[in-house]
């Protein structure tokens, strides 16, 4: 019998499929709603086989849902989690950024020789 995959092992394996530019593009856009995958090849200007190629990824992983009405095919978030996960990273890289820009600014503002 096969040996449970540790929790900690489970959630890098989900942040390294999260770790594409495209798959986060893709998840930004599907947080406005369900985007038919014209409107997702419009938004994000890549190749189509490379976006297919990509939400084949996330279709498998679960996070993203797909639909088909005739040729079109429509993408929708798995879950309101995944939306909290993006602002939650936002949040996070914003204040990340705030605390650079303010290092830049001590760092910026020190003279040599001068005491701060």
């Amino acid at each position: 019998m096969k040996a449970p995959v540790p929790l900690y092992q489970a959630k890098a394996e989900f942040f390294r499929m999260l770790g594409h530019p495209v798959r986060i593009r893709v998840l930004e856009l599907l947080q406005e709603g369900p985007k038919p995958v014209r409107d997702l090849l419009a938004a994000i200007e890549i190749e189509p086989s490379s976006l297919s190629q990509q939400l084949a990824v996330m279709r498998r992983s679960g996070i993203v849902t797909s639909t088909r009405t005739g040729s079109t095919v429509v993408y929708a978030l798995a879950g309101g989690d995944v939306a909290e996960l993006m602002r939650a990273a936002r949040r996070i890289l914003t204040e990340m950024l705030a605390g650079q820009n303010e290092l830049l600014e001590e760092l910026l503002g020190a003279e040599p020789g001068k005491a701060r």
